[in-house]
């Protein structure tokens, strides 16, 4: 197998830490310095945050990631890589299940919800729409990271299966 096989599974790894790292970065930090926060301003934060992630940097990582997967699953199995193959594959499922289309389901239905409040003045009710928020979206959150975990270990147990592939000369 030529070492320019290594594109694919290397682009996959790539993918797959990205969308994690995204989705880690929320539970370490954003979440609990908004949780922190004022509930209005963690509200204000929390809708201005979710209105700017879909731009053309976010999208590769979230959409294309088992794009991605299947399609080095796929050219494995043709070159008879059949353990790596399914191990991409896996990854694949993985995160379209747990990442994407957890997201889809469950995390952006609660992202539009927010989005129509009001941020409203007093503080007592800002902290109740927070409070119902921010534990819930958090908790879907951690699912989908540990998922998107998942899929990176695989693809990573993937790339470690590729047999023939030998280091070029210098």
């Amino acid at each position: 197998m030529p070492a320019m096989f290594l594109v694919l599974p290397i682009t996959s790894i790539v993918f797959c830490g990205a969308i994690f790292g995204f989705f880690y970065a929320w539970i370490c930090s954003t979440m609990w310095g908004l949780d922190q926060a004022d509930p209005r301003v963690a509200i204000a934060a929390m809708q201005a945050m979710n209105g700017s992630v879909r731009n053309a940097v976010f999208f590769p990582a979230f959409f294309l990631t088992p794009v991605v997967l299947t399609i080095t699953a796929l050219v494995l199995r043709r070159a008879v890589q059949t353990s790596a193959a399914a191990w991409f594959l896996a990854a694949a499922v993985v995160y379209f299940a747990f990442g994407l289309f957890l997201t889809m389901a469950v995390n952006v239905p609660m992202n539009e919800a927010l989005a129509a409040v009001n941020v409203p003045t007093d503080l007592e009710t800002a902290r109740e729409i927070w409070e119902g928020y921010s534990g819930r979206w958090q908790f879907w959150n951690q699912v989908r990271t540990v998922a998107s975990g998942a899929a990176l270990v695989f693809a990573a147990i993937g790339l470690t299966r590729l047999r023939g592939i030998a280091p070029t000369p210098a």
